[in-house]
């Protein structure tokens, strides 16, 4: 299996704000999603594969006011969720698409294929969940200081175990139609997406961005993550 395209991270100030955001922004509201104890966190997802991109969703994911991290207070939550200034673009802006995970064949490998480049993406966490379709198990990427890296234009690496939440999730009627990436570092940042297997997406030199767009009921919807 090569290197592709898992999900996309919309971050929220609020799990509420960012389910009222799918609504508006789609039509439709998300489907179910859980907690992560381990982050403090907590998620909706939605479906939005394709043919190009057969497993892909949509992560909306916030920080959880009801639960304190069991990750030591020392380390960072998961794509920059602690950041200052991406909390107060949030409250500014409302949710955002900020970051996207790619599935790899070889976690370890790839990790080690970044940090050949002198890139640290960050140790690979086992993390799970519940579900009523049964447990979730996979190992990700996740840095001390919880930084995305490129400003979020170079993935989070995850590699799933028996099930993949998009398993068991309803059609939406949503399809991901293409992601490009921009960074003013194109060339560095294209040799870190070659190291990881990931080289059919799209990328340019200019301001940093990540521009998703999808085919959905309504048309065409284009989210753009604007130097976030």
């Amino acid at each position: 299996m090569p290197a592709r395209i898992d999900h996309l991270v919309i971050a929220a100030r609020s799990l509420d704000e960012g389910v009222a955001w799918c609504e508006a922004t789609f039509g439709v509201a998300p489907g179910p999603g859980g907690v992560h104890r381990l982050m403090g966190t907590h998620n909706r997802l939605l479906k939005i594969g394709a043919a190009d991109f057969p497993r892909a969703y949509l992560e909306i994911i916030a920080v959880d006011p009801q639960q304190k991290p069991t990750r030591p207070a020392t380390f960072h939550r998961w794509f920059d969720l602690d950041d200052a200034e991406l909390q107060a673009t949030l409250a500014r802006r409302g949710p955002q698409l900020v970051h996207f995970v790619v599935e790899v064949p070889d976690a370890d490998a790839a990790v080690q294929a970044l940090a050949r480049q002198r890139i640290d993406r960050g140790s690979l966490l086992e993390a799970s969940r519940d579900t009523p379709a049964g447990r979730l198990d996979w190992r990700i990427t996740v840095r001390d200081d919880g930084q995305r890296l490129f400003y979020g234009t170079l993935p989070t690496l995850i590699a799933w175990g028996a099930a993949h939440p998009s398993d068991s999730m309803a059609d939406s009627g949503i399809r991901l139609r293409s992601l490009a990436l921009s960074h003013p570092r194109a060339v560095d940042l294209a040799q870190a997406l070659q190291a990881i297997g990931l080289t059919d997406t799209p990328l340019s030199a200019g301001p940093p961005s990540l521009r998703a767009v999808f085919d959905t009921p309504r048309g065409t919807v284009t989210l753009d993550s604007k130097g976030i």
